[in-house]
């Protein structure tokens, strides 16, 4: 189209837009009025405008007709589990998960009449060795295949090593060796409470003490495991962040290869009274991930914190995703946030603070010496505690739960797992970065008086 649209009006600027808002607001103090600021210290403004820019933001890389639909299965039972996982190929996940708990788990039996060629398939291992790896390989294939290996991740979520910090290392080495990927968990730390930046410069300092550590860093791949709440705009912005911020990082090294988003939605905004709610927040949360231009998506069941895997939830949870791609069209545009100031402003200044916090971090010995100084924990506790009294106060709602509960609701029948934080006392070298749901002190009182 040649021609341009509505070329009668004259182009408005941000000031006259501003002084026509101020003269509506009769007396009323704009900035108290209309600007709000974010646990991230960011200030949101009422509107955005191209002359606020001054350039043209470049175009994201990512790709959201490529988007997979995942589930993951817990590998108790290796015979039942390959069942599970054609029943899942079979009505509509592209790609899976696997949790390995153990050596014993038959990798053969497991991949029975899977076809790995065309399925993507992703091992997280509840331990190290690199010798597993390499009976994964042998089985599946390489091109397909990702190892979720994070030694980092499983200290900061454990506060121990699997086994010791040489021989995790040294196995940790061999593994990236032998497949070119490892995996950063990111979750833990939007599941414990802290911030956005917190997340962004968390995961950014936690990939450079691999970075640092490895000698091979050629065509590697990093698979960011995240997780994403209901603040959508911010939460589509945090995920081109991180893109902007691997991009940023790995140049420093020479690594060309892009990294791999894979996201499930958030645990801490879920709640065990007017479960159903938690529907809603799956479904916008899938949706800002992918608008944010996540690789990977792996849903949330409406029941996970309450119920064991069961058919219907999973069911549910898949047919959102399934929902999405095939009756709402989130596939059929690779860059669909692309271009709105508002998502360009906040996915610039999350990256900015992000960036600023790294170099702090690094400044101070880098992340595993503030890891086991036990900075980075008091750092997300501080930000949790922030978020739990604006819940307390009803400054941050979750409906059902501390606004409009519903008090004929019970749910003491109902529990097949313990929904809330567990106490278990045990000699660790760091303090474990502990993920806890917002609204779990106020559920307890409630299961108390049923």
């Amino acid at each position: 189209m040649s021609n341009k649209l509505f070329e009668e009006f004259s182009d408005v600027s941000s000031k006259e837009w501003k002084q026509k808002i101020q003269a509506d607001l009769k007396g009323a103090d704009y900035n108290d009025t209309l600007i709000w600021k974010t646990n991230e210290g960011i200030h949101v403004k009422p509107f955005y405008h191209a002359d606020e820019f001054s350039s043209i933001p470049n175009m994201s890389s990512s790709k959201a007709t490529q988007w997979h639909i995942c589930e993951t299965i817990f590998v108790a039972d290796v015979q039942k589990s390959n069942t599970h996982a054609k029943e899942l190929l079979n009505r509509g996940a592209e790609s899976l998960k696997f949790i390995i708990p153990s050596e014993d788990v038959s990798i053969e039996i497991l991949l029975k009449d899977i076809d790995s060629s065309k399925t993507q398939l992703f091992f997280e291992l509840q331990f190290i060795a690199s010798s597993y790896v390499n009976k994964i390989f042998e089985i599946a294939s390489k091109e397909r295949t990702v190892i979720l290996t994070d030694i980092i991740g499983n200290l900061s979520r454990s506060g121990n090593w699997f086994t010791t910090l040489q021989e995790d290392h040294k196995e940790f080495e061999a593994i990236v060796n032998k497949t070119s990927t490892m995996s950063v968990d990111v979750a833990l730390y939007q599941n414990a409470g802290a911030n956005m930046v917190q997340q962004l410069a968390y995961a950014l300092a936690h990939v450079n003490e691999y970075l640092n550590h490895l000698s091979q860093k050629d065509s590697l791949q990093v698979i960011f495991n995240v997780s994403v709440g209901t603040n959508y705009f911010f939460e589509i912005a945090k995920l081109r962040a991180l893109r902007t911020l691997w991009h940023t990082l790995s140049s420093e090294y020479n690594i060309t290869s892009e990294c791999h988003i894979f996201v499930v939605p958030t645990k801490r905004n879920k709640t065990l009274y007017d479960y159903n709610t938690n529907l809603l927040r799956t479904t916008t949360e899938c949706m800002s991930s992918i608008l944010g231009g996540a690789n990977t998506i792996n849903n949330l069941a409406y029941d996970a914190i309450y119920h064991k895997d069961n058919e219907f939830g999973s069911r549910i949870s898949r047919n959102q995703l399934l929902v999405l791609k095939h009756e709402s069209y989130f596939d059929k545009v690779n860059n669909p946030s692309d271009g709105a100031y508002y998502i360009e402003s906040l996915s610039q200044q999350l990256a900015e603070k992000a960036l600023e916090l790294f170099k702090d971090i690094e400044a101070h010995g880098g992340f595993l010496k503030q890891l086991k100084e036990g900075t980075i924990q008091r750092k997300i506790k501080e930000s949790a505690e922030k978020e739990q009294t604006q819940f307390n106060t009803g400054e941050e709602v979750l409906l059902g739960t501390n606004k409009h509960p519903n008090p004929n609701d019970k749910m003491k029948q109902d529990l097949e797992l313990y929904p809330f934080v567990k106490t278990n006392p045990r000699k660790t070298l760091i303090e474990p970065i502990i993920e806890k749901r917002l609204a779990e002190t106020l559920e307890k009182n409630r299961l108390k008086s049923e």
